[in-house]
């Protein structure tokens, strides 16, 4: 058992690293097709592994679930544009931690419990130290960052709709198809107004690998090993991750308050999940139920950061970013 654990957690490093070196590739290949030509890409690559995953058969949608479905892939595509567009302007640290507000949001504002309002309260002043005003601070790629948040957070809502009405991968795989279908047109007047060098091309391929099919296939593996709860804290640290990653391949550097800020946040996500009412209830997953792009689990009760389910009832894989 502490076996799997050790080996779970090397699992689950692996996976967040592959995510967050995705995203700092895609931002080499900005200079050249932006990140507006990197997301197409990104999604086509996102599309395609879940429509091989989850095979969705479309006839069986009936038109109220394609609405939501629509609605999803909607947040896909928005969420993705302006979270590539934040890491451009601020950062890829200061970016995926504005994203994972919104997660944090969701699970904060759906409970009651005392616990939960001393992680926001706490949580709170650190998010205004994040994005304080400084004679440099890009106030579009804040917002645009808190946006990708907002969506994320749409995100959660709309995905467990999704959940309850589709079976299996079915409704994930339809949205993120569509999702990738809306950036066809998107993708193409991009790179005709910026044609891609081979350079650009391979690093929006990479990012669309390394943030998408290595995490989900990692992740599978991982959940068989260790509990949902755990993986949940485990996935609180991204935004170091992030920040780590982003200061040695990007060469982001990020001031002493905004690490503190940032380890803030991390700690008031993974407090609540520790220590949660229903913290005893997490399992581990099964393998069909897990995120195909953040890696996170669906069977689980405390919904931090967006990455598992609030009711503890098992929902359809998911993709996103």
């Amino acid at each position: 058992m502490r076996r799997d654990r050790w080996v779970g957690v090397a699992m689950m490093l692996g996976s967040g690293l592959s995510t967050q070196v995705g995203a700092s590739v895609a931002a080499l290949a900005f200079p050249v097709i932006g990140p507006a030509g990197v997301v197409a890409i990104r999604q086509w690559v996102a599309a395609l592994l879940l429509l091989a995953v989850g095979r969705p058969r479309f006839r069986t949608i009936t038109a109220r679930q394609w609405r939501t479905v629509i609605a999803l892939a909607a947040v896909f595509a928005v969420m993705n544009l302006s979270l590539y567009t934040a890491i451009d302007r601020v950062g890829l640290g200061m970016a995926v931690t504005l994203e994972f507000l919104g997660p944090l949001s969701v699970a904060l504002l759906g409970s009651r419990r005392l616990l939960d309002l001393v992680c926001a309260l706490v949580a709170a002043p650190a998010v205004i130290l994040l994005t304080r005003p400084q004679a440099t601070t890009d106030y579009l790629g804040v917002g645009l960052g808190l946006l990708a948040a907002l969506c994320w957070a749409f995100y959660i809502l709309l995905n467990r709709k999704v959940g309850r009405e589709l079976p299996g991968a079915t409704g994930a795989a339809a949205a993120a198809g569509l999702s990738g279908l809306a950036y066809v047109p998107v993708g193409i007047v991009v790179l005709m107004h910026h044609p891609a060098t081979l350079a650009a091309a391979t690093y929006a391929l990479a990012a669309g690998v390394l943030s998408s099919a290595v995490p989900y296939f990692v992740d599978v593996l991982t959940l068989r090993r260790v509990s949902a709860q755990f993986f949940g804290v485990f996935m609180s640290v991204n935004p170091v991750l992030a920040a780590l990653v982003g200061l040695v391949v990007l060469h982001q550097r990020l001031a002493v308050l905004d690490w503190f800020a940032i380890l803030v946040i991390v700690s008031a996500n993974a407090v609540a999940i520790t220590f949660g009412a229903d913290a005893v209830r997490h399992k581990r997953v099964p393998v069909a139920a897990c995120d195909v792009v953040h890696g996170a689990p669906e069977r689980a009760v405390t919904p931090a950061f967006g990455k598992v389910s609030a009711d503890g009832e098992p929902r359809s894989s998911r993709v996103t970013q």
